[in-house]
């Protein structure tokens, strides 16, 4: 028995060797520092930095003879934005933000709101994938739509 708890000890430790954790910060703990407002408009900050992106891409595309490493760097700078929204999407709203309950009223406005999410995540992916602006104004259509609902009355209907 002591030389199986021994093994059973050694290897985990051995498995705990082998798979860090990543530690990232912001945070999961109750700090009460959030600024739900402010990630919004990190999310409209980053789709119009896609947009961009996307335009220059196609720009740069028809140039003769073609800027290769300026391509390569719009593509990275598209896809590095559209991470940072599947970033705020995931970690800080359905994560942190979007709280359990047993509230069948507040259950249905979180199945919403987690459904919009998703589908801002689902066009961040496709707009890694493509220049097709048509992704982008459905980021901002969703995007908004979700901050009407998750802002309810501190919506700022003027943001836009």
């Amino acid at each position: 028995m002591k030389k199986r708890l021994i093994a059973l000890f050694s290897l985990s430790m051995f498995l705990l060797v082998l798979n860090p954790i990543r530690v990232m910060a912001h945070c999961e703990i109750p700090c009460g520092i959030y600024n739900d407002k402010m990630r919004i408009d990190m999310i409209r900050e980053d789709i119009s930095t896609i947009e961009k992106s996307m335009n220059q891409i196609v720009e740069l595309s028809k140039a003769t003879p073609l800027n290769y490493n300026q391509i390569v760097r719009w593509v990275n700078n598209k896809d590095e934005h559209a991470n940072k929204i599947q970033e705020v999407a995931t970690q800080y709203f359905m994560t942190q933000r979007i709280a359990l309950t047993d509230d069948p009223t507040l259950q249905k406005k979180n199945a919403e709101m987690l459904r919009l999410l998703h589908q801002l995540c689902v066009y961040a992916m496709k707009a890694k994938q493509t220049t097709d602006l048509g992704f982008v104004e459905k980021m901002k259509a969703v995007t908004e739509d979700f901050a009407k609902l998750y802002l309810g009355e501190n919506y700022d209907h003027d943001h836009k």
